[in-house]
């Protein structure tokens, strides 16, 4: 009896010693940021993440009209399965426009890219199920529908992050919208935001003076 203990504890040690050599050698072999971290909520299945991946703005494609619908219900996915360290922003593009209604030239918004929404994330594999089961989500957008980033230009272009620049506009400042549905008209400055990168500015429009809020690259001061 005293002998096959000896025996089984010696075994034990053999396997205790084995599994430390794989340990070790795992550890050499696979770098940190693809080690099984996370669990996804919806499947159970473990997958490879690490807080360290940067986080990148993804196209996600949605049902013709389902803008609103399929933003709600990822914000909802992403509250019902604390993703809220994996998916930072979802953002219906909107831009201003002027059109014309009864007559009149009026300032409106309108959605920028329809049937679009923008997510910034760190994403892994594990996200897909969560973002493409989503009611009003039919995918996203990239090569076979495989996720692709933005760039750092296609960021910029859809204002998606805010610059700071730096800037001598002050209130009182005459400035030529240079960007933007404004694009020429000529306006004053009557407040600065430089935290957000946004000014107000009064501008005659459509025979009345109108305060706009535009970026701070959208104008140029006029001396």
């Amino acid at each position: 009896m005293e002998e096959k203990e000896i025996v089984n504890q010696s075994a034990d040690a053999q396997i205790e010693n084995i599994e430390k050599v794989v340990e070790e050698q795992t550890e050499n072999v696979i770098p940190e940021r693809e080690k099984i971290k996370k669990t996804n909520s919806l499947t159970g299945e473990a997958v490879a993440y690490s807080d360290d991946i940067q986080a990148n703005w993804y196209v996600l494609h949605t049902f013709s009209g389902y803008e609103n619908v399929a933003k709600e219900n990822l914000e909802t996915v992403i509250e019902k399965f604390n993703l809220q360290d994996r998916i930072f922003d979802v953002v219906i593009p909107m831009e201003d426009v002027v059109e014309e209604k009864n007559g009149k030239k009026v300032l409106v918004e309108r959605k920028a890219m329809p049937c679009y929404i923008l997510v910034k994330m760190k994403y892994a594999d594990d996200l897909w199920h969560n973002i493409t089961r989503t009611r009003g989500i039919t995918g996203f957008v990239g090569p076979n529908g495989r996720p692709l980033a933005l760039n750092e230009e296609e960021v910029m272009k859809l204002r998606l992050e805010k610059i700071k620049v730096e800037t001598d506009l002050a209130v009182g400042d005459k400035i030529e919208v240079i960007d933007g549905p404004l694009n020429s008209m000529i306006g004053q400055v009557v407040a600065t935001n430089p935290d957000m990168g946004i000014l107000t500015v009064s501008v005659e429009m459509f025979g009345r003076e109108t305060s706009v809020d535009l970026e701070f690259s959208q104008v140029r001061k006029i001396n």
